[in-house]
């Protein structure tokens, strides 16, 4: 998030808050690196995974390496900001998109939904035929095939 919000600021001219924000994203992006790598080492059922070689985990790292060394590059042609000590705050609530979320609500119960009818469904009290062996499945009888043999006569010609 930290980088292509210092993406963004760079776009805004904002080049010192950018700088910044790319190296906070720097630095959380080393310390998920490094749990990456322990999380591929361990030994388990989920050893498969290495979340370090994902292809976009690769592309963030050059892309914030790049990013940042062009926002320093461009600070020091250019802009000549002061790169400030603490990082810009991220806007954490989204104001773009098509439809704003519905909060999730369970629908009221039915009044046939005592607690008395789900007693009813006591999986202990099924009646004891179901556990019987199945029928076993009438035999196939087999079927006499006609008998067909080739005709020279077809109408077909071999040239």
């Amino acid at each position: 998030a930290y980088c292509y919000h210092g993406q963004t600021l760079l776009a805004s001219d904002k080049c010192g808050e950018a700088i910044r924000s790319l190296q906070e994203s720097e630095k959380f992006f080393a310390k998920a690196e490094a749990l990456c790598k322990e999380y591929g080492e361990t030994k388990g059922p989920g050893t498969t995974a290495k979340p370090s070689g994902h292809l976009f985990f690769r592309k963030l790292g050059s892309l914030i390496k790049n990013t940042l060394e062009k926002c320093q590059r461009e600070n020091g042609f250019i802009y000549f900001q002061k790169v400030p000590a603490e990082a810009p705050q991220l806007e954490l609530k989204a104001n773009y998109g098509l439809v704003e979320p519905v909060p999730f609500e369970f629908p009221a119960l039915n009044a046939h939904w005592t607690p008395e009818t789900l007693a009813a469904f006591d999986l202990t009290k099924r009646p004891k035929d179901d556990t019987g062996k199945p029928k076993p499945d009438e035999e196939v009888k087999p079927l006499k095939e006609p008998d067909i043999k080739p005709q020279k006569d077809s109408g077909c010609q071999i040239s």
